[in-house]
């Protein structure tokens, strides 16, 4: 049977086994998972927190991290500003960044989300409010979110992700994880 691990990744670990390039060692998966021959279905940045996915499952891997199968991914994120709707049409409509245009994205305003405080926390000013925006998108470019954001003007400041296509973190805390058969 197929294993597959949910995984509140925290603020600040990276998403791999080990840390080859720093001189100083950064907290892994490993300190958080102990089971052998499993393997990240795609990353989440080191500053981005939230649900990353583990199998021992090479197929199921290469499915949930290729863009080419459009698996939604969904985030909460903590923007500097106050967008409004349209403000927001433009990631509903695809932005175009760097590396091209993005596909449109579903978004819309919340209330700030129930969340664990992050460590550290964010910068905040307090001349600048934030607002907190559920976003989803299919694809999955370097940094793209934060990229998104920013193109429209209003820079991320934390970015959580909450569900990858029907699995979601739902009441994981940073740092837990559940196994699930599939």
């Amino acid at each position: 049977m197929t294993r597959l691990i949910l995984l509140n990744k925290p603020f600040g670990v990276l998403s791999q086994f080990t840390d080859t390039k720093s001189p100083t060692t950064r907290p892994t998966l490993s300190v958080y998972v102990d089971v052998p021959h499993v393997y990240p279905a795609g990353r989440l940045d080191r500053d981005s927190e939230g649900l990353l996915l583990l199998t021992d499952d090479g197929a199921l891997q290469a499915k949930i991290a290729d863009p080419k199968h459009k698996m939604s991914k969904t985030y909460y994120v903590q923007v500097e500003g106050t967008p409004t709707d349209k403000d927001l049409q433009p990631l509903r409509d695809g932005v175009t960044l760097k590396d091209g245009p993005t596909r449109p994205a579903k978004v819309r305003l919340i209330d700030p989300p129930a969340l664990w405080d992050r460590d550290p926390p964010i910068r905040e000013r307090q001349q600048i409010p934030t607002s907190w925006l559920e976003l989803s998108i299919s694809e999955g470019r370097n940094r793209q979110v934060r990229r998104m954001t920013a193109a429209t003007g209003f820079p991320t400041l934390r970015l959580i992700r909450t569900k990858i296509d029907q699995w979601e973190l739902g009441d994981l805390q940073p740092g837990e994880s559940k196994i699930i058969g599939v």
